[in-house]
């Protein structure tokens, strides 16, 4: 029986102890380069020569380098291309599926609860202006009322509480909803694509966008990167929101129109933002975001925290990349369904 021939195209940390499980699981392992998620170095020039002939083609999100039709084309001997993480925007599904090649993906609580987590941070950190203080006694200041931070939750002297809106009521939007429980706070969710019993699960109100737009204090993004959801938040979206309101986005840059976010927070359209994405990545040290002092920003990694490693997403694509290689072997398909989330049409790659 013929190794299945893998590519670790963005390989993480210690390569030996990380991926050791690929070559005991019967795979011939070649690895890319690790800056490669950082979008540095990475193109089709570079990427050709280890992509062609394998099978399959394991990895993190590539910035600066997305899987085209044109070239997965040049990969005749592919069949699979499975993700580490949540994110599969690096990759045209489309494509994917007209040549028969699955696409997954591999959402670990690690990862979605790491940004659900994160989220947290960034919107304590805005909401309590803890950088504020922290600045403020750097610079030999001490206790000021313009440092007062924001009450989140409902209180027995008739204080409502902010409302928190979510869109996108997926892993991460519903594990947010479910952090916030215990915080008393108002919240609403959009999501067209949910059964009406989950935003009743994570006791949120379901409403449309323009509503949730209206109403929130704080507006978190927790999306897919969709042509839908492409500058799904623009200049139109800004002027619906409270000059006083909030905007997180831990999901992708290109959902919020980068010269919008900044005109509105320069302009005082809304109060202030934390963004952990952007439209370029990495940041451009030019980009005039980072002179907003209203502006948290974030270097994509809100869901990097210790002992929170992607082995588990590792053993689930050595499984996916064995059978992948074993093309012949009765069950194949059945095994990379059940290891990850399909992406791509199942039917249409059989």
């Amino acid at each position: 029986m013929a190794k299945a021939k893998v590519l670790v195209y963005t390989p993480m940390g210690d390569v030996d102890a990380k991926y050791s499980e690929l070559e005991t699981a019967g795979c011939d392992v070649t690895f890319g380069d690790g800056e490669w998620r950082r979008a540095f170095g990475a193109s089709e020039e570079v990427l050709y020569p280890l992509a062609e002939g394998r099978d399959a083609i394991i990895g993190a999100v590539m910035r600066g380098f997305r899987f085209e039709h044109d070239f997965l084309a040049r990969l005749p001997e592919a069949r699979i291309i499975a993700k580490l993480t949540i994110g599969y925007d690096d990759v045209d599904l489309d494509a994917a599926t007209d040549l028969g090649i699955l696409v997954t993906h591999s959402p670990t609580e690690a990862n979605w609860g790491g940004v659900a987590e994160g989220t947290m941070a960034m919107m304590l950190t805005i909401l309590k202006k803890v950088r504020e203080k922290d600045q403020h006694v750097r610079n030999g200041g001490w206790r000021d009322d313009s440092l007062n931070g924001t009450f989140l939750g409902a209180r027995q002297d008739g204080y409502e509480g902010i409302t928190v809106g979510v869109i996108g009521l997926g892993r991460i939007g519903s594990r947010l909803c479910d952090l916030l429980a215990p915080w008393r706070v108002k919240l609403i969710a959009c999501d067209p694509y949910v059964d009406e019993s989950k935003f009743a699960h994570h006791n949120a109100r379901a409403v449309d966008l323009e509503t949730l737009l209206r109403e929130s204090d704080v507006i978190s993004i927790h999306a897919n990167l969709t042509e839908e959801t492409t500058h799904l938040i623009a200049e139109a979206q800004f002027g619906l929101m409270k000059p006083t309101a909030v905007l997180l986005n831990a999901a992708r840059g290109p959902i919020v129109d980068g010269d919008a976010l900044f005109y509105a927070l320069d302009r005082g359209k809304i109060a202030g933002a934390a963004f952990d994405v952007f439209e370029e990545e990495p940041l451009d040290l030019q980009s005039p975001l980072r002179g907003l002092d209203n502006l948290l920003i974030s270097p994509h990694m809100v869901s990097g925290n210790f002992n929170a490693h992607l082995m588990r997403s590792i053993l689930l694509v050595a499984d996916e990349a064995y059978w992948a290689g074993n093309k012949s072997e009765e069950g194949a398909l059945k095994s990379l369904i059940t290891f990850s989330d399909v992406i791509t049409s199942v039917a249409d790659v059989l």
